[in-house]
């Protein structure tokens, strides 16, 4: 093993971490989609504890490994002097609007493909599409426009991240690695004590085990990219789990098997196929799904290539900046969420009401 060039032993890290993901999301039902639509119409967060949990492992994982010197997290995509806050709102609230059409985000999306469900095959090639469209195609120039109005230079600031401990600490004069040391601790520990003072949450052992998991995951992307990876003369970049843009690696490398290299994003896409796969075989709950009419294959096309524009333009989905995005601190990917969080609401409400116009009364009714 100590042999082999370190791009093969990050790709199959990669592919390992994406098994480990799908076989959990797949014996759970870990859902960002499903834990927004539980408390919107049901007032149950036992999910959205799930999600919290993994969000409070992941960022003290990975601040951890930041502040012992192993990784530096600034060297990111999401921690960028260049804050593009209108693309990660919009992009947000786009991705979020358009898991609910399609019943789940990006990776849950992958999981269901894995475990039979024939409907995640249209979207997952309509994120790969529409992402890859957004990013390198024909929606490219649009996504550039609107980066080069609507994001804030903050290296021109004399600043060289968007993170939190930088910005909080240019703006009230304290050390960044002090406050870096408090919110990477304080932060997660008081997501863990709201996840874990319900006793309705601590009695699901499932969801209780998926949310320590998945976070794990997410640090473990970026220990094997930022510590297996670290190659001398051919470094790996920074990353760890994000699922809209290496969809359409993925099926770039499919279609061309040279036009894009295999990575440890495309290796993680097919893990958590493969991982999905596994566990339903094994929990024999793998079957074969179909659409049910037009209007859902529809509404599945139009979620997927929400999914994917929105995806690429919040540089991240639920995964890549609700994880992994957030537990680096980055100011981006906490707008991003949010945007997510109320695309995803917009959505559900959408769904209930059959308008728009009815959905944004129902939010502003009942929340």
């Amino acid at each position: 093993m100590g042999d082999l060039p370190v791009p093969y032993l990050v790709n199959a890290a990669g592919l390992l971490l994406g098994v480990i993901f799908g076989a959990a999301v797949q014996r759970s039902n870990f859902c960002t989609m499903g834990a927004i639509s539980d408390v919107v119409l049901m007032g149950d967060a036992s999910r959205l504890r799930s999600w919290v949990l993994a969000i409070a492992v992941a960022m003290l994982g990975s601040q951890l490994l930041h502040l012992s010197g192993l990784i530096n997290l600034d060297t990111s995509i999401y921690a960028t002097p260049n804050l593009g806050w209108l693309g990660a709102a919009l992009g947000g609230l786009l991705f979020g609007f358009g898991m609910v059409l399609a019943g789940g985000c990006g990776s849950r999306t992958l999981v269901r493909f894995g475990a039979g469900n024939l409907k995640s095959l249209l979207v997952v090639l309509m994120i790969g599409i529409a992402g890859y469209a957004t990013l390198r195609g024909l929606l490219g120039p649009a996504r550039l426009w609107l980066e080069s109005w609507s994001v804030v230079d903050l290296k021109g600031r004399g600043l060289t991240s968007q993170t939190l401990p930088e910005l909080l600490g240019a703006g009230l004069g304290l050390n960044a690695v002090t406050l870096r040391w408090i919110l990477g601790l304080a932060l997660p520990a008081a997501m863990l004590v709201w996840v874990f003072k319900s006793a309705r949450f601590r009695s699901q052992p499932r969801l209780v085990g998926a949310g320590l998991v998945i976070g794990l995951v997410i640090v473990g992307g970026w220990a094997v990219t930022g510590i297996l990876g670290a190659d001398e003369f051919d470094p790996t970049p920074l990353a760890s789990m994000t699922f809209v843009a290496p969809i359409g690696y993925a099926l770039q490398y499919l279609m061309t098997f040279t036009g894009a290299a295999l990575d440890f994003g495309i290796s993680t896409v097919g893990g958590v196929i493969l991982g999905a796969f596994l566990m339903a075989k094994a929990d024999r709950s793998f079957r074969i799904e179909s659409f049910a009419n037009a209007q859902d294959v529809l509404s599945h096309l139009l979620g997927g290539i929400l999914m994917g524009v929105g995806g690429v333009t919040a540089l991240g989905c639920t995964i890549g900046q609700g994880l992994t995005g957030v537990a680096t601190l980055a100011l981006g990917s906490f707008v991003a969420l949010s945007g997510i969080v109320i695309g995803g609401i917009l959505g559900v409400r959408y769904l209930e009401e059959g308008s728009l116009p009815g959905a944004i009364r129902a939010i502003i009714a009942r929340g």
